[in-house]
């Protein structure tokens, strides 16, 4: 690890044992203080012979099975313990025995009342000065009756059966104890989540007996590599946990990939893995023990975006921009869900007659605490999200609701409606729009306008216009959101089955003193008159604005200039108002000569 930390004395290799917490290296007991100790001792033990044959059991044994000790001789542990079918955790627990000389895992043995009942069972390998095998040491410890003294309390000892390390429900004990230990030394704490790589590939490949074998070699490198107090979990497959009480600097983490990089020797085949690893540290990250453990593993999956064979930090200020998002997007889900959500309409006007045309329906949230607010405030976070498009289904809703009450009441405008990309390609748009309409029957199709962003349709062209023209089918047209800002080329132009073009409120509002941007505003105009599409300028905030407009040929506009969004009950008493704004109705007087107004599709 660190190079401090490093220089300290190891094992001879002859003597490496993975470490676990609480693991131990049983032997024969010689003389008769062992012999007394194992008379004694509260956990049943066995003695077997190379074959597995019952030599020796304590009395322990017999209270927790029933059985006696003249009964169990020379018999098999697994006939007399394990009830029922064969065991996944003995058989693994072998496999750790035949490669590390010991083991552990949890089983279920045949209590003396016939039941089973959940147990720890500890194997060692003793070998005789030859280093053949002498014979077996287990210890079963029950479970249930460690729960019931309280030997168990607050703290289950699990471990995982292949490689003999503390598991998941242990790890998480395990690290409430590291930060207690680090809180009050004011010691430093880093959480590891260790995943090699490209582990599937290699299991499919060579099969699962070969995966064993590497997840428990590699458990057995990574375990000689710490120190002190230092903790490794496997949590599952082929994913482990470091739990590493001095903290880790770079250095650390290099030589710890570094040293997972040599060769492993599998069956007399060399192996060669890397692994991903991702960190973060306490007390920088000052969270309870699960929450540094999903930061640890969000950190790890980074690693691998990265490219794999690395290390990522993990970033507490952008995960708590990342929750703070999150909560934002419940909280606005709790929004839409109560109502708390209205809609905002902003007329649009034809200045040659200065005629009403329709109005744009915008979205905004009547916030509890922050008042309302405009969709930039929550469209930015939803965005990506189904969130997005409940809302977009909720905006349609709510305009044919209330095109519903303005056409009872005599007023028949239309109204135009924002749809987002996400929600015009999400497969099911035209058909859910036709539900809608026809819950609305007494509100004729061709009031909804629906505009959609110029990046939307140029994002899958094909199945943009196949969107469309389902829903022009349905009698409703279509609008060009922004143009100007997107993709635009004069093919896709001709190509959108598009009934009206809008012209960025970006490019109008600068065109009276950027060049540039009144050369753009230009460009759409000409280019929409030669495409013969209507068009319609956002952004008009002044009369001088709406003045070089229609100096251009372009009529219809909307913005400030003529109102800003109003609620729907203010629309009704806004048109009453309007006739008398005799400025914007004079606008057109000095353009019209004795051959009528300017060339304009807008005219026609």
């Amino acid at each position: 690890m660190s190079r401090e930390r490093q220089s300290r004395p190891r094992r001879a290799d002859h003597q490496e044992i993975p470490r676990t917490c609480g693991q131990h290296r049983l032997a024969t007991p010689p003389g008769a203080l062992a012999a007394g100790v194992f008379d004694q001792v509260a956990e049943a033990i066995l003695i077997t012979d190379a074959e597995h044959a019952i030599l020796e059991v304590n009395p322990a044994f017999t209270a927790l099975t029933g059985l006696t000790r003249e009964a169990v001789l020379d018999q098999s542990p697994r006939g007399l313990l394990l009830p029922g079918a064969p065991s996944a955790g003995i058989d693994g627990l072998w496999r750790e025995v035949d490669l590390n000389g010991h083991g552990k895992a949890e089983i279920s043995y045949r209590h003396r009342d016939g039941h089973a009942c959940p147990a720890v069972l500890s194997i060692s390998r003793v070998r005789d000065a030859h280093g053949g095998v002498s014979h077996h040491v287990m210890v079963l410890s029950d479970l249930a009756a460690l729960a019931s003294s309280g030997r168990r309390a607050g703290r289950q000892v699990y471990f995982d059966a292949l490689t003999g390390l503390p598991n998941l429900q242990l790890l998480t004990q395990l690290i409430q104890e590291s930060l207690q230990h680090a809180a009050r030394h004011g010691s430093h704490l880093a959480v590891c989540s260790l995943d090699i790589d490209h582990f599937k590939r290699i299991n499919d490949r060579q099969g699962q007996e070969s995966g064993d074998l590497l997840i428990a070699a590699f458990a057995q490198r990574i375990s000689y590599l710490l120190h002190g107090d230092d903790i490794l979990a496997r949590v599952g497959g082929d994913e482990f946990v470091l739990l590493l009480h001095q903290g880790a600097d770079d250095d650390t983490l290099d030589q710890l990939l570094a040293a997972i990089r040599r060769p492993l020797f599998l069956k007399g085949r060399c192996v060669q893995v890397t692994a991903s690893l991702g960190v973060t540290f306490y007390p920088q990250d000052d969270e309870d023990g699960d929450v540094l453990l999903r930061h640890a593993t969000q950190a790890m999956h980074r690693a691998k975006q990265q490219g794999r064979d690395t290390y990522h930090v993990f970033d507490t200020g952008l995960d708590r921009q990342i929750q703070a998002r999150e909560a934002y997007r419940q909280r606005f889900a709790v929004a839409l869900a109560q109502g708390e959500l209205t809609l905002h309409y902003q007329p649009q006007v034809d200045m040659f007659g200065g005629d009403v045309i329709g109005a744009e329906a915008l979205v905004r949230w009547q916030h509890p605490e922050r008042g309302t607010l405009a969709p930039g405030c929550f469209l930015p976070v939803i965005e990506g999200t189904a969130l997005e498009i409940e809302l977009g289904e909720w905006v349609i809703e709510a305009t044919l609701g209330q095109l519903r009450t303005w056409r009872a009441a005599g007023l028949e405008l239309a109204v135009h409606v924002n749809i987002s990309p996400a929600h015009l390609l999400s497969g099911r748009f035209a058909e859910r729009l036709e539900w809608l309409l026809n819950r609305f029957p007494e509100v004729p199709s061709r009031l909804l306008k629906l505009e959609v962003l110029e990046s939307a349709a140029m994002h899958d062209m094909q199945a943009a216009l196949s969107v469309m023209r389902q829903c022009q089918a349905l009698g409703i047209d279509f609008a060009i959101d922004d143009f100007g800002t997107g993709y635009s080329s004069l093919t896709h132009l001709r190509q959108l089955p598009v009934d009206l073009i809008k012209i960025d409120q970006s490019f109008v509002r600068g065109m009276l003193t950027d060049p540039d941007d009144m050369a753009i505003v230009e460009s759409v105009i000409f280019m929409a008159n030669r495409f013969r599409r209507p068009m319609l300028a956002e952004g008009v905030e002044t009369l001088e604005h709406a003045r070089a407009l229609l100096a251009l040929g372009c009529t219809r506009v909307q913005g400030y200039g003529i109102a800003r969004p109003m609620p729907a009950e203010r629309f009704p008493g806004w048109l009453q108002e309007w006739p008398g704004r005799h400025e914007w109705s004079a606008l057109a007087m000095h353009l019209t000569g004795p051959s009528g107004p300017p060339s304009s599709l807008e005219t026609k």
